[in-house]
């Protein structure tokens, strides 16, 4: 018994099914091949020269507390023995200090992923990017002079601090 092939019974493959591209076309394909291969290998321009100064402690010390807590004591209302205190931005100028610490807190979160600062490539970027959300969140809610949205941006904020501060902070727990 002899094998019957498709071309055998269908006649020969039509030109424009052909899996081989003319060679017009590769000619043609070439240059953008070539540029992007390039690119994807580093033939770009090289990374920017980063050179960290503040260690992770020192960061947090400077920068991310203190801006932290400027946008928790910008938010709310406590209890004082005069009555209750309405702790919210009472004019432009305020809500613009608000506004920088949530700049503040969301660039460190880059910084914090930065060389030597990140611990590892998993969680703590995930919680890293986590405080670059809420500085967002809170950055968000300074622009919009939102009270009750900074309130839940500083909520965010807290979370995003004590999920971090309890797996790499085990002094804290």
């Amino acid at each position: 018994m002899r094998a019957v092939f498709a071309r055998e019974i269908f006649g020969p493959k039509p030109r424009a099914m052909s899996p081989k591209p003319s060679r017009h076309w590769s000619v043609a394909l070439w240059p953008l091949s070539a540029l992007a291969s390039s690119a994807a290998c580093g033939g770009g321009p090289p990374a920017p020269p980063f050179k960290p100064a503040a260690d992770t402690k020192t960061l947090m010390q400077v920068i991310v507390d203190p801006s932290a807590d400027e946008i928790w004591d910008s938010a709310g209302e406590v209890l004082t023995a005069d009555g209750i205190e309405d702790l919210r931005p009472k004019d432009d100028a305020a809500w613009t200090e608000v506004r920088n610490h949530a700049v503040a807190i969301t660039e460190s979160g880059n910084l914090l992923m930065m060389a030597p600062r990140a611990v590892d490539g998993d969680q703590w970027m995930k919680f890293a990017q986590s405080l670059i959300d809420a500085g967002q969140e809170a950055w968000r809610a300074a622009d919009a002079k939102d009270a009750d949205w900074l309130l839940v941006a500083g909520d965010n904020l807290y979370t995003a601090c004590v999920n971090c501060h309890e797996k790499y902070m085990p002094a804290n727990r």
